[in-house]
């Protein structure tokens, strides 16, 4: 682990069964992801790559390996600091959305401020301003079921961004989204990556690949390839308008 390293894994394996039928959906990892990198995973289905996001995350418990956030040894952490960690340190996307149907887009955006012990003021204000960055300061009192996939999705990458988190880590960001919803997550996710903010994304779309510094390539639970790209995001949204023409 080096001094920069926003995230860093050791040895981390992830395995479920035993015997024959035993599975290494996380088969002896080493990553650092550097504070202010944007980091894009691939490979094929069921090589491993939402499993290492969630071990990330503290989601799930590696079998064997070290894993620390932010200098902080996390595989070894109680559920309760897990918990906090989850809370305060980091921001998840999830291709499904999870957003709660009977709550608006402004609530569903405090609600992590809520949790974390801010005033409803405070929290209402933030979500505010997350509305405002994302382009929906207009639907703030929609609910989900009023919004389209993309918008829905950057309430999502908004809720993420809430408590400030020290890392985003997104599944799929825009597998449930069509092209033009697409283009505006990759906008998002550009202005996090200049705004500094760490980000480690899982992803089958080659666009949203190309608006990162590194890619890595997963199969069979284990790292075959990782490319810095060059440029990182600078200029890439021309590039992926340009595909999408």
């Amino acid at each position: 682990m080096t001094d920069a390293s926003m995230v860093c894994a050791r040895g981390l394996r992830k395995e479920y069964g035993k015997d024959a039928a035993l599975v290494r959906a996380v088969d002896n990892v080493d990553l650092d992801v550097t504070a202010g990198e944007t980091v894009a995973v691939m490979g094929p289905s069921g090589c491993g790559k939402s499993t290492l996001l969630h071990l990330l995350g503290g989601l799930d418990r590696p079998s064997a390996g070290r894993l620390w956030l932010a200098g902080q040894r996390i595989d070894e952490m109680s559920e309760r600091g897990l918990a906090a960690l989850r809370r305060d340190a980091v921001g998840f996307v999830f291709q499904a959305f999870h957003l709660m149907d009977e709550l608006t887009s402004a609530e569903n955006i405090e609600l992590p401020a809520l949790l974390a012990g801010r005033s409803p003021r405070a929290a209402r204000r933030r979500a505010l301003e997350l509305l405002d960055q994302v382009g929906l300061a207009d639907r703030a009192r929609h609910l989900p079921s009023e919004l389209s996939g993309g918008q829905r999705q950057r309430v999502a990458i908004a809720r993420a961004l809430t408590n400030e988190p020290l890392v985003v880590l997104a599944d799929e960001p825009t597998g449930n989204l069509d092209s033009e919803a697409t283009l505006d997550v990759l906008r998002l996710l550009e202005n996090l990556h200049v705004a500094g903010q760490t980000v480690v994304i899982v992803t089958h779309d080659s666009r949203i690949a190309a608006t990162a510094d590194r890619l890595i390539s997963m199969r069979d639970g284990a790292f075959v390839d990782d490319t810095r790209l060059t440029g990182g995001t600078s200029g890439q949204l021309g590039f992926v308008t340009d595909l999408e023409g």
